[in-house]
């Protein structure tokens, strides 16, 4: 896994444990040579896993919809720009270019990336997985509401680990990025 999308908050309100484990992650990143594949502004989780993993040596491919470029909002950091129209090119794009997603702690924006690659992945588009980094139980109810659905057969493949992981810690999340291959169904 050398390509490794992320999902996260744009929000610079956010708790100090959501701010330290994304930087955390970031340093991770950028030690191990990674390329990061993420929505390229410059605020909040965004900025902060760019900022740390840029610091410690990975590659940044920022990937903005013009709305962002429009008011501002993109951040200096990336090694390569990739300029979309909307949120769902860019979505796309961001799928495409990575080997696995992580969806650090985030709002209505990060759950709709997340779906987008579950979706895309349940009708064959792809068989990328998503990686919840389940911070102090954030998942939690997303996760049980997913369980839920699938146990009343709206949902199949996650008892097979089809569409996503759950890392309840840094060192589960590490591990997990560690493996070679996540996308065989075989884990």
């Amino acid at each position: 896994m050398e390509k490794i999308g992320i999902f996260c908050s744009a929000s610079n309100r956010l708790p100090s444990v959501y701010v330290e484990i994304t930087r955390q992650l970031g340093e991770w990143l950028g030690k191990e040579k990674k390329t990061i594949i993420y929505g390229g502004a410059n605020l909040g989780l965004m900025e902060d896993i760019a900022s740390a993993a840029k610091a410690n040596g990975a590659t940044l491919i920022g990937v903005v919809p013009k709305i962002l470029e429009k008011n501002g909002k993109v951040s200096t950091l990336p090694d390569r720009l990739i300029h979309t129209v909307n949120l769902s090119d860019r979505k796309d794009v961001i799928v495409e270019e990575s080997d696995i997603l992580v969806a650090l702690p985030g709002g209505i924006g990060t759950l709709d990336e997340v779906f987008h690659v579950m979706a895309a992945s349940t009708i064959g588009y792809h068989h990328k997985k998503v990686i919840f980094y389940n911070v102090n139980g954030f998942y939690d109810t997303l996760l049980k509401a997913l369980q839920q659905m699938a146990q009343a057969q709206f949902i199949r493949g996650l008892e097979k680990n089809e569409y996503y992981l759950v890392a309840n810690s840094f060192n589960e999340l590490i591990n997990i990025l560690k493996k070679p291959n996540l996308t065989d169904n075989n884990d």
